[in-house]
């Protein structure tokens, strides 16, 4: 069966069953049909001075078109920590429409570890990306509003840096001019789209710790400059009440829940690769004020979700880890190895452990900020004995242990050796979470020490005009700020061809972005895009509704 009958063929509990499972009143939900509910910020509120539960983070190893499975290992953990009677909520981020009509598919889970209603959360869900996106584009629409009606705020057109979105993959959209067809039409200028996950109103709603808290962080979005180069902010158009309007509802999480029937948060969706990577900082913390034990992912491999989610969320939102769930495949790091994703069906104990550099880098990075690290080995039937024992012994060298994983076919019963290995850790205590790097370190050095320390880098290199930008950021307040780094997904490097663990490059920074809102500064590295392009064959060919008025198609 695909993910979608899987999911399908489920028996969903009324959501109100859900939310009584982990405290919630019915009062507090603010329903969306029978299976998806909204949780009161009223409510929410209340918690506050409840104990904190245990935060468990999920990454992977570097992502390779064999797949490794971080939703559905996140999924598949919770649900093994309830079966053995644990209080636990997955926190996940929501999907975003591009990948889901693109290339990659939603970001559901799969197999029996999946979120449910599917469908829904793969599509228009709850209406949140929807929300973002207006509350951006009504941003755009009063810049260009403002300047045509007399430009109180002496905005130069030729330096706005605020973007449009769209949540969706479209190339042709990169760069653009608008305004053009006349005076009626306002001042022409250069202009370009992003997609919506790349936001920093995405990265502000994901941020915030309340709705105050996101107007406020609305308010120091920096939308362009004078032409005196002074920062202009979205203030100046009279534009943080409005956005915060469109954003009141979404900023409430999203319940839902696991095939078997647990509680799940899905709420915000910043890309890893482009963006900070992680579900919403409200859901996190409601969910750990509900629960004993809270699971939550981050995007693409740990070199950059988990790096973002140490050194931007938890600096942010206050939070300390105390576990961390390294997902890897066979399949994985066997292309990590150089095996050809035709081949990959084969037993190559050789090709896994060259693979097993990419592994054995990831858990020294993990390592380095105090957390305790498990491997998560996701299973295919094609795994062999062997390989896994190869995976295993890489892993111990390095005072970690991999546990087999089936959660893809077992659900949560194929996790309940994970759940229990980790809970133990847990009880260990051994967690002393530190960042990366200090506040007060300058920005240079900062992203200097993401590279070299997390990517294997032996430099970062950039032009005049972004070493001049940089030093003016630095100088103007801006420098205690974290960096979220942008780059390919694929490799350590900025090549996406290099696989395994690359050493000795140099990261090349080619652009850099203020995100004053959101409290980070954005380092474009390489050809990496804020909005990406379909493939050759977009998923989009193949997703239909079926005679019985079924959708197919959706991955």
């Amino acid at each position: 069966m695909s993910d979608i009958e899987i999911a399908r063929a489920a028996t969903a509990k009324p959501i109100g069953e859900i939310a009584t499972g982990i405290g919630i009143p019915d009062e507090a939900l603010m329903p969306y049909g029978r299976t998806k509910a909204k949780i009161d910020p009223e409510y929410i509120a209340s918690l506050q001075d409840k104990p904190d539960g245990k935060l468990i983070l999920v990454t992977a190893i570097t992502p390779t078109p064999a797949g490794e499975g971080k939703t559905t290992t996140s999924v598949g953990l919770h649900d093994g920590l309830c079966r053995i009677g644990k209080k636990s909520i997955v926190c996940l981020r929501e999907p975003s429409l591009g990948p889901c009509f693109g290339m990659k598919g939603g970001a559901a889970g799969g197999g029996h570890a999946q979120v449910i209603p599917m469908e829904d959360i793969n599509l228009h869900f709850t209406g949140d990306f929807h929300a973002i996106g207006a509350a951006h584009n009504l941003l755009s629409a009063l810049i260009d509003n403002h300047i045509y009606w007399g430009n109180a705020a002496g905005l130069d057109s030729r330096r706005i840096s605020w973007r449009r979105v769209v949540d969706m993959n479209d190339r042709a959209l990169r760069s653009i001019a608008n305004s053009l067809g006349g005076p009626g039409n306002g001042f022409p200028r250069e202009d370009g789209f992003d997609i919506t996950v790349a936001s920093e109103v995405m990265a502000i709603f994901c941020l915030s710790k309340n709705l105050e808290d996101l107007q406020q962080r609305l308010s120091k979005i920096i939308i362009g400059y004078t032409r005196d180069f002074q920062p202009v902010t979205a203030d100046a158009v009279n534009a943080p009440g409005a956005m915060a309007v469109l954003l009141r509802d979404a900023i409430a999480p999203n319940l839902v829940q696991t095939l078997e029937n647990n509680p799940a948060f899905i709420h915000g969706g910043p890309f890893a690769n482009i963006a900070h990577g992680c579900n919403s900082v409200i859901a996190t913390t409601t969910a750990l004020k509900l629960a004993d034990y809270v699971v939550t992912e981050a995007g693409f491999g740990a070199d950059l979700g988990a790096e973002k989610f140490f050194d931007i969320k938890c600096r942010s939102a206050g939070l300390s880890p105390d576990a961390v769930v390294l997902v890897a495949t066979i399949r994985a790091l066997k292309m990590h190895g150089g095996v050809e994703k035709d081949d990959l069906n084969k037993e190559n104990i050789e090709a896994v452990a060259a693979g097993c550099t990419n592994l054995a880098r990831h858990i020294g990075n993990l390592k380095s900020y105090g957390v305790p690290v498990v491997v998560a080995i996701n299973r295919f039937s094609a795994d062999s004995d062997a390989e896994v024992a190869q995976v295993r012994e890489t892993a111990a060298e390095l005072g970690a242990t991999a546990i087999d994983c089936t959660h893809w076919a077992d659900g949560g019963a194929g996790t309940e050796a994970l759940a229990q290995h980790v809970v133990g850790m847990i009880d260990e205590g051994g967690s002393e979470f530190t960042t990366l790097y200090p506040d007060d370190m300058p920005l240079w050095e900062k992203m200097r020490t993401i590279a070299t320390r997390i990517y294997g880098a032996d430099d970062i290199s950039a032009d005049k005009k972004v070493l001049d930008q940089i030093e003016q950021l630095q100088n103007s307040g801006f420098g205690k700020l974290p960096i979220c780094v942008a780059k390919t997904q694929y490799s350590f490097s900025t090549d996406p061809n290099l696989k395994g663990a690359p050493s000795g490059h140099v990261i090349p920074i080619r652009e850099v972005r203020l995100s004053a809102g959101a409290g980070f500064l954005v380092f474009v590295c390489g050809e990496i895009m804020t909005m990406p392009g379909l493939p050759r064959v977009p998923a989009a060919d193949k997703i239909h509704i079926d005679d019985a008025g079924l959708i197919q198609g959706l991955f």
